[in-house]
């Protein structure tokens, strides 16, 4: 499954399937948390959320992909992310974009 940022594929035709998403929601256990929260006093990065929303877009593209795939899909075009606070220490993690099939 090819899935690309670029919104249309220059010199290739293609039927647009429609729009995919994948979404996940994900939080980390309260001792990271803990440890996170002490680390913003200080400043400077915080890995452990950092990992967490890394994962978090692997398992929503994933899952777009998967979507996409169900379509008979060949490609996602326009891949974005969104992302929201769900409760604190939560997050909810959007993939999306516009599924099509080579010509």
């Amino acid at each position: 499954m090819t899935i690309v940022t670029i919104e249309n594929w220059p010199g290739r035709e293609y039927e647009i399937l429609g729009t995919v998403k994948g979404s996940v929601v994900y939080s980390k256990n309260f001792g990271k948390d803990f440890m996170s929260a002490m680390k913003s006093l200080v400043g400077g990065e915080v890995k452990d959320y950092t990992e967490m929303l890394i994962e978090a877009r692997q398992i929503a593209t994933g899952r777009m992909a998967h979507e996409a795939e169900e379509l008979g899909a060949d490609a996602v075009l326009g891949l974005r992310y969104a992302s929201a606070s769900v409760m604190q220490s939560a997050a909810e993690v959007m993939a999306y974009g516009t599924a099509v099939k080579w010509k």
